[in-house]
C-alpha cells in the first residue's frame, strides 16, 4: 500500500483523511483535468464551531459553460468571504492549545488573493505540509485519468463531505482526540486539517499515522 500511487482531487484546507493519503502513499497525483464538482472539498472544508460541524466554502466564479475543468476554476471575491472564514476559524479555535502557535503562518490565505482555486489550494497544502513536517506531494495530472485506472488508488470520489456520496475507505480509521467543543457535541472525526493542527500541534503528523487502516 505504501508504495502504491494515490489519485486525489484538489481541496481547500483538506480533511484529515486527505492528509493521511500524503503520509500513506509514496506517490500522489492531484487531478486537474476533471470537470469541476460542486459541493465537494475542492472549495470547502468543515471546522468545529460552537454549534458543531461548520462548513465554510470558497465562492468561485460561475462558469459560462455547464462544465469547467478544475484547473480553470477561478476564485470569486464579490463577497468578503476571506474575512468571514478568518473570523469563523478564530471563533472556533482561538481557545485551542496551538492556535496562537500556527495562526500567523496561515493569515496570508485570508488577506492575499489568488486567481485560480487550484493554485490557492496548492499553496495551502504546501504550508500545511510544512507545519506537519511531511513531504508535500502535489504533482498534477497531465491529462484526465479515467476511473478504475489500475496504476492508482482513486480517492477523488472516496473523500467527500457528504457521507452518501463518499465511498468506504478501509485504509482510514480516525482516532479520537481532544477538540475544543468536544464536551458539548462529542468527537467529530475527519474535519479539516485545521482542527487537527490547532488541537494537537506537533503531534499531528504522528496522529495521521495512527489513522492508517
Amino acid at each position: 500500500m505504501e508504495n502504491s500511487s494515490a489519485l486525489l482531487s484538489t481541496a481547500y484546507f483538506a480533511p484529515i483523511q486527505y492528509y493521511c493519503k500524503l503520509v500513506q502513499h509514496q506517490n500522489v497525483l492531484i487531478e486537474q483535468w476533471e470537470n469541476y464538482s460542486k459541493q465537494s472539498y475542492r472549495n470547502r472544508c468543515n471546522i468545529y464551531g460552537a454549534n458543531g460541524a461548520l462548513a465554510i466554502s470558497v465562492p468561485v466564479v460561475k462558469a459560462t459553460n455547464k462544465k469547467v475543468l478544475t484547473k480553470d476554476v477561478k476564485v470569486s471575491y464579490d463577497t468578503n468571504w476571506q474575512k468571514l472564514h478568518w473570523k469563523g476559524i478564530e471563533s472556533a479555535y482561538k481557545s485551542s492549545p496551538f492556535y496562537e502557535y500556527y495562526i500567523d503562518d496561515l493569515e496570508r490565505f485570508f488577506t492575499q488573493k489568488w486567481d485560480y482555486l487550484l493554485d490557492f489550494n496548492l499553496e495551502i497544502q504546501a504550508e500545511i505540509c510544512e507545519i506537519l513536517e511531511i513531504e508535500n506531494k502535489n504533482a498534477l495530472s497531465d491529462d484526465f485519468i479515467p476511473m478504475q485506472t489500475p496504476d492508482f488508488i482513486d480517492y477523488r470520489n472516496m473523500i467527500h463531505p457528504k457521507a452518501s456520496k463518499g465511498l468506504a475507505d478501509a485504509n482510514f480509521n480516525p482516532q479520537a482526540y481532544t477538540q475544543v467543543f468536544g464536551d458539548k457535541h462529542g468527537f467529530i472525526p475527519n474535519l479539516s486539517i485545521l482542527d487537527l493542527i490547532f488541537n494537537m500541534g506537533p503531534d499531528s503528523s504522528h496522529y495521521l499515522e495512527t489513522c492508517l487502516g
